[in-house]
């Protein structure tokens, strides 16, 4: 009996000397205790040695995939074949199947073998003569990378981990950079305060700063490689009139050697930034296209992994960062929030603030699909996310111009709008509003001017009663003609008489008085 050995050097053919041991599968441990009984139950026939870790890979990928590689097939074709009439013990009954199938080898696989292929990887530095233990070590070390690395189609490009800690660190750089910036201006600001609110550029100021030092250096300083001529005429007459204090030459060789952190961090960040875009583009391309560098970054750092990002839902990508906001409107019972570090992509940002949650929605739905294709998918191009970001442009261009959707059915009927018709309203001024006594209400107005004549036609009845009686009784006793007649010019005399009355007194007066008087 032959057996198949694969080691991460190589392939091993064995030749089991005393098949009979094999039977007592429950000692067949004890014969492996030393090298030497070992080497009377199993001698080396052939070793086929791999060339280098590539050649191993391909070699460990077949096996595990239950495929004959090339240099198996070579050995087995070399060695075996020459007996064909033994058996061959492999570890592995699928590749026993394939061995069988295509070279016509009897091949066996039980109990027994798996303890004999155990006994042997003991005794494996023993056996295999010619091959020293640290190489040995060495090329399975080796082998173990390079096959998890294909297990995982791992590459060394994508790694994520680069991405988070770049984005954090830009991050910190940039806070950094605001309180050293901050520092600076207000520190030289003593000196030269004017020079502030002229240059409002951080890079410039310290630049600036850094060529100038002292402020009576600014007439013979040339600022034209930083600074544009009307920017630079301004600072050189500021620097004349200025109300700052004097400073010593230690102080402004601090505020120098400030100037130039701050200018050396600026540039370190520029570089990282371009280092982050480039392993943006390597390890997420279409989530780049779809969002950007920083906020593809944000995303993936926020969810840990490129590959957790993509085991996210849509709605989870569209609020992540926002969970602090999301967890209290779920506790107060209020609208949750529409969007979370999505907010800060530029689709998101050019739009209304009516469509911002509807662009945030489908930009994450978009988004979603891209991570996986990235996380997920074997090629590295970029359609996907190329295709997405144009509808979503479309879709972003329609709702800015509330443009006319299609509707079929009875959308039709219900879309059709009516004749438009001028109705022309005249308004009349309303009086009311220009008093501010208390208004009293029209009811009780008229209620008030109703009361009093009610009571004026109670009385006039009341009085008309006995009148009506008395005529009733004159008009029985005699005709109503003669007696208006007789009474009518009777009635009209009586203020004339009185009126003679009253003018012949006046005259007696008169005359009274005029006797008085002689």
């Amino acid at each position: 009996m032959l057996v198949l050995f694969e080691t991460a050097a190589g392939y091993a053919i064995f030749k089991v000397l005393d098949e009979k041991k094999l039977q007592e599968v429950d000692s067949l441990w004890k014969q492996f205790e030393t090298p030497e009984k070992a080497n009377k139950i199993v001698k080396l026939k052939h070793f086929e040695k791999f060339q280098d870790t590539t050649e191993a890979l391909a070699a460990a990928t077949a096996l595990v995939e239950g495929k004959i590689g090339k240099s198996l097939k070579k050995v087995l074709k070399k060695v075996v074949a020459k007996e064909a009439h033994e058996q061959l013990a492999i570890s592995d009954a699928k590749l026993g199947g394939v061995i069988k199938d295509k070279l016509n080898l009897s091949c066996v696989h039980n109990t027994a073998i798996a303890e004999l292929m155990r006994g042997i990887r003991n005794q494996m530095e023993s056996l295999i003569t010619g091959l020293p233990p640290r190489e040995i070590s060495a090329m399975s070390l080796g082998l173990a990378h390079s096959l998890s690395r294909y297990k995982l189609k791992f590459s060394p490009d994508k790694v994520d981990t680069m991405i988070v800690q770049a984005i954090s660190l830009l991050d910190d750089l940039d806070k950094e950079l605001n309180n050293y910036i901050m520092r600076c201006r207000e520190w030289y600001g003593w000196h030269f305060p004017e020079i502030g609110k002229i240059i409002t550029d951080n890079l410039a100021y310290c630049k600036s700063v850094k060529k100038i030092g002292v402020r009576t250096n600014v007439a013979t300083t040339d600022l034209s490689d930083i600074l544009p001529e009307e920017v630079e005429g301004e600072v050189k007459t500021a620097a004349e009139i200025s109300m700052g204090t004097e400073v010593s030459e230690e102080d402004i060789g601090n505020i120098l050697h400030l100037c130039d952190q701050v200018i050396e961090i600026s540039e370190y960040r520029a570089q990282l930034y371009d280092y982050l875009k480039n392993r943006m583009m390597a390890i997420a391309p279409n989530l780049t296209i779809m969002v950007g560098e920083l906020v593809g970054a944000r995303l993936i750092a926020h969810a840990g992994s490129l590959l957790n990002l993509a085991k996210h839902p849509a709605s989870t990508v569209q609020i992540l960062g926002a969970e602090k906001a999301l967890f209290r409107a779920l506790k107060t019972k209020r609208d949750t929030p529409k969007y979370g570090l999505i907010y800060h992509a530029s689709l998101v940002g050019q739009t209304t603030p009516k469509n911002k949650g509807k662009i945030s929605r489908m930009l994450a739905a978009k988004a979603a699909l891209a991570i996986r294709y990235d996380a997920l998918g074997e090629d590295t191009n970029t359609e996907l996310g190329v295709e997405s970001r144009a509808k979503l442009e479309v879709r972003l261009r329609h709702l800015e111009e509330k443009g006319i959707r299609r509707i079929s059915g009875t959308g039709k009927a219900m879309a059709k709008t009516e004749k438009y018709q001028h109705k022309s309203e005249v308004k009349t001024y309303d009086p009311s509003g220009d008093s501010t006594l208390p208004s009293v209400s029209k009811k009780r107005k008229l209620e008030e001017a109703e009361e009093p004549t009610e009571v004026k036609v109670k009385k006039m009845k009341k009085e008309r009663i006995p009148e009506a009686v008395e005529e009733e009784e004159e008009a029985a006793e005699e005709p109503p003609k003669k007696k208006k007649k007789k009474h009518e010019p009777a009635e009209e005399e009586e203020p004339a008489a009185v009126e003679e009355t009253s003018e012949k007194k006046k005259k007696k007066k008169k005359k009274a008085k005029e006797e008085e008087d002689e």
